[in-house]
């Protein structure tokens, strides 16, 4: 469908059509009809679907209707969860409202200077992009009118909500008018997203484009099981050295490990940058800048990252380091195959982050493929996953003996330290039958051989 059926404004349609965009994809389709209708909206769609000009169109359309009320008031409020993802979406707002003359917009997040903002919000502000805790910070101490809120956006509501905005979202809906136009764009509608909409929205149209448990049909996922950290760092210079890689994101669980790791990559001749909170906020422009210009291939991140970061050559995203909630490992793989190109998902996982892996699969709703790389196979075979859950095993009662275990001492324990052979122990495969246990020897036979040796 294109966009002049969507009943948007001629400047709107000026903007759209200089920025190069044809066809609306499949959230703007529905959702752009209904906000222009003043509906209040719930939309789940997953990243890199044109989400930010589902919600940015349609405010950006009212603006084009009706001159300045002048003074300090917001027209359309803009909330996001990381500086990141405000510095997109007030790049978005920009870029579509070009061709709108005297739009002001202004973006509130922290890790910047007071001046610049204190100096926005003294003038007139037609769309405001914030984070919560900065934008409470000047609603505390005045500095920003919401009482003329005409719009107001919730972007990545759930990402919000866990990061414990919960309360500052509340206090700054309270500011805006109740009869404000309300558009929640959420990963989920579940929990704590229904429970928040509940409160702040008036008959909401529901809009679920995909499910976040959805395969990302562009992009070609894989897992790399590794024995160690070392063996880890080795597949994953392998996979950077790949011809086909254009640029790739690296994710660590840490701060200090992003650090750590680009510093790593760096000596090997990659040329990497961190990109983590500890970060000020032109340490993190600059280094998405050098990234979007290609002087950056390889951009190592925490989670922080995960959500916002809309690079388009961005051909590989890596998790070095496994996340610790299964649905960021969707916001994660949709740093690439954006924009309906061909992306590929990496993740690296030790032995004993398996579980994470199968809690990802569940979430996702299909497998992960395991793969492997001729020479730097995994030298502990990973078990084989059971076709039927197996029962626990029964707890040996009172008086019985421990199985004796390879390569353990006669009348001891099983040797464990410098020199002890590893254990070998084959996978159980469902359809075969288990092997005997071996059998406890007798009192008797124990008494004879006690009087032999006498």
């Amino acid at each position: 469908m294109s966009f002049q059926a969507l009943g948007l404004a001629a400047p709107l349609l000026a903007a759209i059509s200089r920025a190069g965009f044809k066809e609306a994809t499949a959230v703007q389709q529905q959702a752009i009809p209904a906000a222009l209708q003043g509906q209040d909206l719930m939309v789940s769609a997953q990243t890199g679907s044109g989400k930010t000009a589902a919600f940015m169109l349609p405010a950006l359309n009212r603006l084009s209707q009706q001159a300045g009320k002048g003074g300090r008031g917001v027209q359309v409020l803009v909330l996001t969860p990381t500086r990141e993802l405000a510095m997109q979406v007030s790049e978005a707002a920009g870029l579509l409202g070009s061709q709108i003359k005297g739009l002001r917009t202004a973006t509130v997040v922290g890790g910047m200077p007071y001046g610049a903002q204190l100096k926005a919000l003294s003038q007139r502000v037609d769309v405001l992009v914030a984070t919560p805790g900065r934008l409470m910070d000047h609603l505390q101490s005045k500095r920003v009118d919401l009482s003329t809120v005409h719009t107001l956006i919730l972007d990545e509501a759930d990402r919000m909500l866990d990061m414990g905005f919960i309360d500052d979202i509340k206090t700054i809906v309270a500011r805006t008018p109740a009869t404000r136009q309300t558009l929640l764009f959420s990963a989920t509608f579940d929990g704590s997203v229904a429970k928040l909409a509940e409160t702040m929205m008036r008959d909401p149209v529901r809009i679920q484009i995909s499910a976040p448990k959805e395969r990302h049909a562009q992009i070609e996922q894989h897992v790399f099981y590794a024995d160690s950290k070392e063996h880890k760092l080795q597949l994953l210079d392998h996979m950077l050295r790949d011809a086909s890689m254009d640029q790739a994101i690296v994710f660590t669980a840490t701060k200090r490990g992003a650090d750590d790791l680009a510093d790593v990559l760096n000596e090997q001749g990659f040329h990497a940058q961190a990109l983590h909170g500890d970060m000020n906020q032109r340490q993190r422009t600059r280094a998405l800048t050098a990234m979007q210009r290609g002087r950056v291939r390889v951009l190592v991140a925490t989670d922080v990252a995960a959500r916002g970061i809309d690079v388009q050559t961005i051909s590989h995203a890596i998790n070095f380091d496994l996340p610790m909630q299964a649905e960021d490992y969707v916001h994660r793989i949709g740093r690439t195959g954006r924009a309906g190109r061909q992306g590929t998902a990496i993740t690296l996982c030790e032995h004993r982050d398996r579980f994470k892996v199968r809690r990802i699969e569940n979430f996702i709703g299909h497998g992960i493929a395991a793969s492997e790389i001729a020479g730097l196979e995994p030298k502990r075979v990973a078990p084989k996953k059971p076709h039927v859950k197996s029962a626990k095993p029964r707890r040996p009662g009172f008086g019985a003996k421990a199985a004796v275990k390879t390569g353990s001492r006669p009348g001891g324990s099983a040797k464990t330290g410098f020199g002890a052979k590893p254990r070998t122990a084959k996978p159980y495969t469902a359809g075969h039958a288990k092997p005997a246990r071996p059998t406890t020897r007798s009192r008797t036979d124990s008494s004879e051989r006690r009087r032999a040796r006498a």
